[in-house]
């Protein structure tokens, strides 16, 4: 992206909003699974506030000892955490993947992983092994009435919302076939103009080559896959997110490529085989979610815009010709290198994520944007019902300080109308992860509910659950949940208003 100069004005001041030690506490393996209430509370929780919160992300960092290479490689772990009645209860458990059970049966690596996990024995015992393992480890959802543990290169697990159990693989009643991706990135249409203002989930799948493949999942609120369509995109497509609006998908190309030479050799995983291409245009991709037959005009568009790198979308919208979107970007993508530790990130040498603007123009295909935030941020979210619609707040885990880069220790609160930003920081101790909105039972204003969360509590090496008020992050939490243990940093989850205990 464009270099701003609250980009570049990095502390040199030897006082920091953490230290690394700390920082590192939160990527320890939490082998034991737990099964309790939670009485160490600090505040009260709201009576109103009832279902539940699923997070899903890496809880083995090593197999019996031997390390994995980066945290996106470890296997998943669920946590749920139910509240009822001004109570809530903490359950953790492992997804049984076949992987996960084989590894654990023979105690030690036996998967290459995507992000440059090893098996042990050097480059010729990983050459020409193409077989990778489904981690399970990205997201959680619970969708027509089924809980699925979602990895965005192979299908779902489904798991027993009760008691996390893994039931097995989630195919759609043969929709997906065995090992087709299904991402981990769904998107929730609370309105959707296709079936009668009835809420559907979106999701996608790529695969990627010479040209990269892209097929549109839409399901209904029983789970059942109602839309299906594939479209090739020439080039090599990394991508892990995407947005909606109630007539398109729209997807950031980032400006990459892929050696697989030394993947295949056995001397790299594949994500190490990735290079951000800095003089190339990150290209937008623009799918219509809708193809009848007579619409057979309708086609894909690709626009163009500044060398960039996106993880994560917050929202997108249609305003006249226009397709609105606010995503976190990244001037560059921050590459894996072999022989690396992630434990070891400097974070000072990393350019930040930032929240930037893009206007869409469909009818003179161009792209304008513009910077929202400059505080190094991560994990966008917004209320449920505004999904692929305007919206007026957003939700972001955020660094403490205002510049530079730095691991999340906040939250930040967005008034895209007023300008006005809300900051609740766990600084010095605490470290932050993606927070959700969950809104208020019969609420009328977009803010109005709660942003429920996770934090490493380095103090305690214990983690805490974090109730804030939607409407005003410049007061204390609502609520702080002391669990009995830590839980590592995880990626994604969702909250259903479903109890499940």
């Amino acid at each position: 992206m464009q270099t701003f100069e609250a980009q570049e004005q990095i502390s040199h001041t030897s006082t920091k909003s953490y230290s690394l030690n700390d920082w590192q506490g939160g990527y320890k393996s939490l082998k034991q699974e737990f099964d309790y209430w939670i009485d160490d509370i600090e505040g009260q929780i709201p009576p109103e506030l009832n279902g539940t919160l699923f997070r899903n992300g890496p809880g083995l960092l090593d197999i019996n000892g031997q390390p994995i290479h980066h945290p996106f490689d470890g296997d998943g772990m669920i946590s749920r955490i139910t509240f009822s009645n001004g109570r809530a209860h903490f359950r953790n458990r492992f997804v049984r993947t076949a992987g996960y059970l084989e590894e654990q049966k023979a105690g030690k690596l036996l998967y290459r992983g995507v992000f440059g996990t090893q098996k042990p024995g050097g480059w010729l015992a990983n050459a020409f092994d193409f077989k990778l393992k489904n981690i399970a480890n990205t997201n959680i959802i619970y969708w027509g009435n089924k809980l699925l543990a979602l990895w965005e290169a192979a299908e779902p697990h489904r798991l027993d919302p009760y008691t996390l159990e893994t039931l097995g693989k989630e195919y759609f009643n043969g929709v997906l076939s065995e090992g087709e991706a299904f991402s981990a990135h769904p998107r929730f249409d609370p309105s959707c103009e296709f079936d009668d203002s009835k809420p559907c989930l979106v999701n996608f799948s790529i695969k990627p080559g010479l040209s990269t493949t892209f097929t549109i999942f839409e399901l209904d609120t029983t789970g059942r896959i109602i839309r299906k369509h594939a479209h090739s995109v020439p080039g090599f497509a990394f991508i892990h997110d995407f947005a909606i609006t109630p007539n398109y998908c729209i997807f950031f190309h980032n400006p990459v490529t892929f050696n697989p030479i030394p993947f295949v050799l056995g001397m790299r995983g594949a994500g190490e085989c990735i290079k951000f291409q800095p003089n190339q245009p990150t290209r937008v991709i623009i799918i219509p979610r809708r193809i009848l037959p007579q619409d057979r005009r309708k086609k894909v568009q690709i626009l163009e815009t500044q060398s960039g790198f996106v993880f994560h979308h917050a929202n997108a919208f249609e305003q006249g010709n226009e397709i609105i979107i606010d995503s976190i970007c990244y001037e560059s993508l921050p590459e894996v290198e072999p022989e690396s530790d992630f434990r070891q990130t400097d974070f000072d040498a990393l350019k930040p994520g930032q929240l930037w603007r893009f206007h869409l123009n469909l009818q003179q295909q161009t792209v304008r944007r513009n910077l929202l935030e400059s505080r190094c941020c991560e994990f966008p979210t917004l209320h449920p019902q505004k999904v692929g619609r305007s919206h007026r707040y957003l939700y972001i885990g955020a660094a403490h300080a205002p510049s530079g880069n730095a691991p999340l220790q906040a939250f930040l609160k967005i008034d895209l109308e007023s300008g006005e930003r809300q900051l609740w920081s766990a600084a010095p101790k605490g470290f932050a992860s993606e927070p959700v909105f969950v809104p208020r039972p019969h609420s009328q204003r977009e803010d109005d509910g709660w942003v429920l969360a996770l934090v490493y509590d380095a103090s305690r090496d214990r983690s805490d659950v974090v109730i804030l008020d939607g409407r005003n992050f410049n007061q204390e939490p609502i609520a702080r949940l002391h669990l009995k243990h830590h839980i590592p940093y995880g990626l994604h989850g969702n909250f259903t208003p479903e109890v499940f205990v």
